[in-house]
Formats: structure tokens, C-alpha cells, sequence
């Protein structure tokens, strides 16, 4: 089937509340606050491979960053129950990612594109890859043998991937674009000019001082924190696994069509 026509704005932020990819998301706010306060302790694994040093070592402040760019509740007396993402953050931010595509396209930029999420967001990034590739642009191929975390990353569609055991995992490792990034140094092949990612594959890219648009659930705050602090050009605020995947199909149109990308 075709995908579907892209949404008006209105349109949109209605889809991402009736699908919780926005609003009232499935994401409890202990969660959220659990990975909040990791982050603030040190907890290298809510870093998703930035150094965020000792500049975030009150959860609060991590609290007031994530309220003012994702849109959870900024009440840190709110301890446990329901937790939001606004949609319209949501929207505003895959405006800016439209931004950031529409000049890959018209510079032919040579960009990357990596989910830590197959389950759910692979035809997003597959679908941003193919337009990516028909407006021009050098969609990176991943050298082969490239391991990492004791699996091996592949490709689908343009996109990257974690595989390990014959399935494709989930995962928020940096180990994974640190290892492509190293790759492509070793093969004697130019680092990519954008990064289209999420979790760990963004942040890393971002860290190494690329141009990164990344994707990030509520529950995880280091993305956002790299955004304020101007590491990543866009961090878009969603509910990264909802269960059925086509739930995406809209924002993906949405996102294309405003950078000039649709078919």
C-alpha cells in the first residue's frame, strides 16, 4: 500500500495523541524520573555516549531541561502515575529536523542513518534514507565486518542496525556508531556530514562533533541535554516503541513532506 498523504499540523499532533506516540504516554513518570536521576548520578549509561561531565549533577535542572523540550510534567513533586510529551514539541522539533534535511538535500550532504529501535522506527529511517538517496544525496554504507557489543552492525534500507544471535536488538550502546565512525576513518572514507539516529548512535555521533538530528523517548533526557547544551542539532521528543509501527507512517510523511522530500 502507498504510504499515506501527510498530515496538516493539526492533523498530526491529533495522531500522536490518539496513538501516544505524544500526550499521555505509555512511559511511567517513576521511569522518567529513574533515568533522570541515573544521569545526574553519573550513570554512563543514561549518557548515551556524551560527556556531559559534571554539568548535570541536579536532577532537577534535568527535570526543567526535559519539561521545557519534551514537554513531561515540570512538578518534581510529581513522583509516580502518568507522564506527558507534548505534541506540539513534537511537531516543532521534526520542523527543525525538516530544516536540517532540506539542506542535506541541497548540498548533497553524505549522511548516516541508525535506529537503536528496529522494532518500531526502521521505516522511518528507511523511509528518510530512500528520499535522502533520490534527492542526491550519499547515504553512508557501513563497511562490512564492523562488530560491536558482541554483535555486528548491518543495513536495512540505508539504515543501520544492531544484530546479534540472527535477531536485531534493541539498544541505547554508543559502542556501535563509535565503531561505523571508526570504520569509515580505517577504510579512508570522509565521516558523514548529518546524522539521522537515536539513543546511543546519536549521541555518539554528536560527541564526535557531527551534525546529528536525533529521536528520544521521555525517559531518556541525555539527547535533550545534548540539544540544549548545542552537541545536537534537533532531538525529537516521542514515544520510541509504540506498538504497532505503522502509527509512525504520518509523522514520517509529515517530516518528508516539509523537507521537500515526498514523493
Amino acid at each position: 500500500m502507498p504510504p499515506p498523504t501527510a498530515p496538516s499540523r493539526s492533523e498530526l499532533v491529533d495522531h500522536l495523541v490518539r496513538t501516544r506516540i505524544a500526550g499521555d504516554v505509555a512511559t511511567p513518570r517513576e521511569n522518567n524520573l529513574n533515568h533522570y536521576r541515573g544521569l545526574a548520578n553519573g550513570d554512563r549509561h543514561y549518557w548515551l555516549g556524551l560527556q556531559l561531565g559534571d554539568r548535570w549533577r541536579d536532577e532537577q535542572d534535568v527535570l526543567a531541561v526535559m519539561a521545557e523540550r519534551a514537554g513531561v510534567s515540570d512538578d518534581p513533586a510529581h513522583r509516580s502515575g502518568q507522564d506527558t510529551i507534548d505534541p506540539e514539541l513534537t511537531v516543532d522539533a521534526l520542523d527543525r529536523a525538516a530544516v536540517r534535511l532540506r539542506k542535506a538535500a541541497a548540498a548533497s550532504e553524505r549522511v548516516l542513518l541508525a535506529t537503536g529501535h528496529p522494532g518500531a522506527l526502521l521505516d522511518l529511517h528507511g523511509s528518510v534514507a530512500g528520499a535522502l538517496r533520490r534527492a542526491g544525496c550519499d547515504v553512508v554504507r557501513v563497511p562490512l565486518g564492523v562488530f560491536a557489543d558482541e554483535g555486528v552492525i548491518v543495513q536495512f534500507a540505508g539504515v543501520a542496525v544492531y544484530e546479534r544471535g540472527a535477531s536485531l536488538w534493541h539498544t541505547h550502546s554508543p559502542a556501535p556508531m563509535h565503531a561505523i565512525l571508526g570504520a569509515l576513518t580505517g577504510a579512508g572514507e570522509p565521516l558523514p556530514d548529518l546524522v539521522f539516529a537515536d539513543h546511543g548512535w546519536a549521541g555518539c555521533a554528536g560527541e564526535r562533533g557531527i551534525d546529528t538530528v536525533g529521536f528520544a523517548d521521555s525517559n531518556d533526557p541525555a539527547l535533550f541535554l545534548a540539544e540544549a547544551e548545542g552537541t545536537l542539532a534537533v532531538t525529537v521528543p516521542l514515544d520510541d516503541h509504540v506498538v504497532n509501527p505503522l502509527h509512525y507512517e504520518p509523522m514520517t510523511q509529515y517530516l518528508l513532506t516539509a523537507a521537500g522530500l515526498a514523493e
